[in-house]
C-alpha cells in the first residue's frame, strides 16, 4: 500500500474502531457459567470488516488502539497476516486490550459480557490518529462503540471529518452492543448523533427496532431513518436476507440456507463484501440490477461466516465464496 509515501491508493477501505478478543464457548447453547471452556477468537466489528475486505482481494487498513500486551500484539499480527495495513494502530502501555465473552445460544445467536475498564481502544486520542492513512481512504467505515466515551469519541469524530474532507465515502454499521452503554437512551442518542453524515448505513432488524422504537420491520420503519446524504440503507434480516433502500428504488435480496453455528461476524462479512464491490465504482448504488447482484454476493459471505465459530476465522476467501455460489445457483 502506497499511502505512507504520499501516493494515494484510491481503492483503500479504512476501518476505524475497536479490535478485541472474543472468548467463545466450546459448547453451544449454554450460559457463560456452564461453559466447560472457551476458544480464543480475534474480533471487533471494524477489524472484522477490514479482514473481510482483505480476504476478498480488497485493500484494507485498520485504525485503532490496542493494549501494549500479548493480546494486543497478537491482534496486530493477525491483521498483518491477513494483509490489512496496521499503520493506523497505536498501543497503550497503561490499558489492556479489550476482551469479550460471547455465549452462543442453541440457534447460534449471541450474548456478550465485556471486559473494558477502560480498555486501550477507548483511550485513542485525536492526536494519535494516522491522518495520512485516513486521507488515503476511498471508503471510511466505522461503528458506534467508539462513540461511548472520551477521548475515543473525539478521535472518531475527527477521523470521520478528515476522511470526508478527503473525499471518502462514509460507511456506518452501528453494531449495537447495549451492555457497553450507560443506558439505552444514551445509545440511541449517540448512534443517531452521527447518522446524517453517513452515505452507506447497514442496520440489523434488531437495530432497526431499537432505533425507531417500532416492532415493525417494514419499509415505512426503515425509511423513517432515511436522510438526504444517504445513498444506500440496508436492513439485514438474518436468515431472511436483506432489504435495500436507495433514493430511487428499494427491494429485498433473499438469504442462503445454511446451518448456522455462530452468527458472530456475519454482518461484518456482509459489509466487507459490499464495500469491496462498491469501492471501485459507486455508480452501482444507482443501478438496481447490479446492486442486487452485489447484495447477493454479500449475503453469501454472511451465510458462510455463520457456519464456523468465531468471526475472523470464519470470514471467507474468494475461492470459498466462488465454490459456495456455484453450489447455490
Amino acid at each position: 500500500m502506497a499511502a505512507t509515501n504520499g501516493v494515494t491508493d484510491k481503492k483503500l477501505i479504512v476501518s476505524f474502531g475497536e479490535m478485541l478478543i472474543d472468548f467463545v464457548p466450546t459448547v453451544s447453547g449454554v450460559s457463560l457459567a456452564e461453559a466447560p471452556g472457551f476458544l480464543k477468537a480475534p474480533g471487533g466489528a471494524p477489524a472484522n470488516v477490514a479482514i473481510a475486505v482483505s480476504r476478498l482481494g480488497g485493500d484494507a487498513a485498520f485504525v485503532g488502539k490496542l493494549g501494549d500486551d500479548e493480546f494486543g500484539h497478537m491482534l496486530a499480527g493477525i491483521l498483518k497476516e491477513n494483509g490489512v495495513s496496521g499503520e493506523g494502530i497505536c498501543f497503550d502501555k497503561g490499558a489492556r486490550t479489550a476482551l469479550a465473552f460471547v455465549t452462543l445460544k442453541s440457534d447460534g445467536d449471541r450474548e456478550f459480557m465485556f471486559y473494558r475498564n477502560p480498555s486501550a481502544d477507548m483511550l485513542l486520542t485525536p492526536d494519535e490518529l494516522n491522518l495520512e492513512i485516513i486521507r488515503s481512504a476511498k471508503v471510511f467505515h466505522y461503528g458506534s462503540i467508539s462513540l461511548i466515551v472520551e477521548p475515543c469519541r473525539s478521535a472518531h469524530l475527527k477521523a470521520m471529518e478528515v476522511a470526508k474532507e478527503a473525499g471518502a465515502l462514509l460507511s456506518y454499521d452501528p453494531n449495537l452492543r447495549l451492555p457497553l452503554w450507560p443506558s439505552a437512551e444514551e445509545a440511541r442518542e449517540q448512534i443517531m448523533s452521527i447518522w446524517e453524515k453517513a452515505e452507506v448505513i447497514k442496520v440489523s432488524d434488531n437495530e432497526l427496532e431499537f432505533l425507531t422504537g417500532s416492532d415493525k420491520i417494514d419499509d415505512e420503519s426503515a425509511m423513517s431513518l432515511w436522510h438526504p446524504n444517504l445513498k444506500l440503507l440496508l436492513v439485514t434480516l438474518g436468515d431472511k436476507g436483506c432489504n435495500y433502500y436507495t433514493k430511487h428504488f428499494n427491494g429485498t435480496v433473499g438469504a442462503f440456507p445454511v446451518k448456522a453455528v455462530d452468527t458472530t461476524g456475519a454482518g461484518d462479512s456482509f459489509v466487507g463484501a459490499l464495500l469491496t464491490k462498491i469501492v471501485d465504482d459507486q455508480s452501482v448504488l444507482e443501478d438496481e440490477a447490479r446492486l442486487k447482484e452485489i447484495l447477493r454476493y454479500s449475503c453469501a459471505c454472511g451465510a458462510i461466516t455463520t457456519t464456523k465459530k468465531g468471526a475472523i476465522p470464519a470470514l471467507p476467501t474468494v475461492p470459498e465464496l466462488d465454490a459456495f455460489l456455484k453450489a447455490h445457483p
